[in-house]
């Protein structure tokens, strides 16, 4: 019986994968029929280098998911590292290592408070991330003086190209997504994790310790939103106080497309790269169409709901 449960669930996992391989596809061979420049080397370029802090910002939210919890504030968190990564590499002068473990130590500080409220004074996490989305956003015009910091040389290197049009932050991404799997498949952390989400109090009686892996979870997804904010400010050469708006949105939507249950327990970090990659492709292929944004926004709503629809099956499947 033990076998052939585990065979089922391992069918279903590849199901999963193969569905969105198949969803991928589809989207591909479409607008590559549909539209003249989709399927050529520059395009899939521009996708692979838009796609890195949707990357990062989605392993984080893979984790917090997969805890029961939600995270609203990752966008806002965002904008307020890169406004302190900003404000020390522009008007104060200093070294970008120096500004970047500054912007690194906010997402970890606003991460850490976060998780604080959740895991030790019991406080949804709903509501915990929605006021920190509008405290931060608030702290960010308030650090940035409501306009945009230019950095350009002091940090576009970060974003330069560097072997066939590939830039460093999708490789950086790339090597958070592989972290942040093996952490999830291959540790105690991720079988903690994954019990968490799926029982919290039978997880407790088990011995595992609750309160700490809750604020693990969201401090890691802290530091993970201070790494996007120096991926984002480096592929746009500045700082922007509206930066991350919707941010949280599209990395939710990655991740319920990649798989994962809003309900926790159950929720893969190469899915959601691959939620991810089929939002950008999906935006993508809309832009060459000519679909105005609120086409796009109504067609990825649809997309999102679809998923969601989707998980419920798959729960009462399992």
């Amino acid at each position: 019986m033990a076998a052939s449960t585990k065979t089922s669930r391992s069918l279903m996992v590849w199901a999963d994968f193969l569905g969105l391989a198949l969803a991928l596809a589809v989207l591909v061979l479409y607008f590559s029929m549909t539209t003249e420049n989709f399927f050529s080397v520059t395009n899939l370029k521009t996708i692979a280098n838009q796609i890195p802090v949707d990357l990062v910002i989605a392993a984080g939210m893979t984790f917090v998911l997969i805890s029961g919890g939600i995270d609203l504030s990752v966008g806002s968190m965002m904008a307020l590292s890169a406004a302190v990564l900003g404000v020390l590499l522009g008007p104060s002068g200093l070294p970008f290592g120096v500004a970047a473990l500054a912007c690194l130590a906010t997402g970890l500080a606003l991460g850490a408070a976060n998780a604080s409220l959740i895991a030790h004074l019991g406080v949804p996490s709903f509501i915990v991330t929605l006021g920190m989305l509008e405290a931060a956003r608030g702290a960010t015009f308030l650090v940035t003086n409501s306009q945009t910091q230019y950095l350009g040389a002091k940090i576009e290197w970060v974003a330069a190209e560097m072997f066939w049009g590939i830039s460093a932050p999708i490789l950086i991404a790339l090597v958070v997504v592989a972290l942040a799997h093996v952490a999830l498949t291959h540790t105690i952390f991720g079988r903690s994790l994954l019990a968490l989400g799926q029982n919290e109090e039978a997880a407790r009686l088990s011995g595992i310790p609750v309160k700490r892996i809750r604020w693990i979870v969201f401090a890691v997804t802290g530091l993970l939103v201070g790494l996007a904010g120096i991926l984002h400010s480096a592929r746009l050469s500045a700082v922007d106080p509206n930066a991350g708006l919707g941010l949280e949105l599209r990395a939710i939507a990655a991740v319920v497309i990649g798989g994962t249950s809003l309900s926790g327990g159950r929720g893969s970090i190469v899915r959601s790269a691959i939620g991810v990659v089929l939002i950008a492709v999906l935006g993508s292929g809309l832009a060459q169409a000519g679909a105005q944004e609120p086409v796009k926004r109504l067609v990825t709503g649809l997309v999102i709901v679809a998923a969601v629809i989707l998980d419920q099956f798959r729960r009462r499947a399992r």
